[in-house]
């Protein structure tokens, strides 16, 4: 089951997996940082695409 703590989130356009436990440091995302607390502004660090284009990865 998912939680909050194990949510990971998946790029449609480059299959990216934002993973909570790592965030994105490059981007400006410390690790620990939950999907719903990143900005909007923020972007995959692979191809580009905006949040919205990221959908909750179910394994």
């Amino acid at each position: 089951m998912s939680t909050t703590e194990t949510e990971r989130w998946i790029c449609e356009s480059c299959g990216f997996i934002y993973e909570q436990e790592e965030g994105d440091p490059d981007g400006g995302i410390p690790p620990g940082t939950p999907f719903a607390d990143i900005p909007d502004s923020w972007f995959c660090p692979v191809c580009g695409a905006r949040k919205k284009d990221f959908v909750l990865y179910e394994d």
